[in-house]
């Protein structure tokens, strides 16, 4: 037998002999083609490949604890230059784990808000702001062909009863008057913009 058993190995990374065995099953061990356990190398794939904070919890403590006790078992590293995270790395493991947790609760967040109503799609907004202004600009332009011949008839109305002369104002004039300043009116909104940010 060139390398170890489960049980010399469980003993050497101070695991269950069950947990040894999951980890053969898992393909986390190298073997040699006796079936035999190569220490050395089954060390180094299980610090490549187990989750670092869930060997951290499986001991009894906590990610805080080990950050802050590989910190400060090697201070002179921290002082020099930043130490760059490699695939076995437990602090680049917390990292990318942190912030994961933030984007989840982002996302959470969001949800939230858009089932309060709080928070609305942005696209949905631009579309029923530019629906709502089409309809605004439709009404405004065919604005003076509904109430150009209803002003005539009270300005003609308003003039006699002033003058004392009946009066005739043409509805076409006003009509024509009326969109001139419309367009004007529409021209001067269609500079406005909307800004959703």
């Amino acid at each position: 037998m060139r390398g170890m058993s489960e049980r010399a190995y469980a003993a050497h990374a101070g695991l269950s002999r069950g947990a040894i065995q999951k980890a053969r099953k898992s393909g986390r061990l190298v073997l040699f083609a006796d079936g035999s356990i190569d220490a050395a190398a089954s060390d180094a794939r299980r610090a490549a490949t187990t989750d670092p904070d869930q060997q951290i919890r499986s001991k009894g403590g906590t990610a805080r604890q080990a950050a802050t006790s590989e910190r400060a078992s090697r201070p002179d590293t921290n002082l020099t230059a930043p130490s760059i995270s490699g695939p076995g790395d437990s602090s680049s493991y917390l990292k990318a784990r942190t912030a994961l947790t933030v984007y989840q609760a982002q996302e959470r967040q969001i949800a939230i808000q858009k089932k309060k109503g709080v928070l609305v799609d942005r696209a949905r907004a631009e579309t029923l702001v530019f629906r709502l202004a089409r309809q605004e600009r439709d009404a405004w332009v065919t604005w003076p062909a509904r109430v150009a011949a209803i002003m005539a008839a009270e300005l003609s109305a308003e003039m006699e009863k002033t003058t004392g002369e009946a009066m005739s104002i043409g509805t076409g004039v006003l009509q024509r008057v009326l969109e001139a300043h419309v367009r004007d009116q529409l021209t001067a909104l269609a500079d406005l913009k909307v800004c959703l940010e």
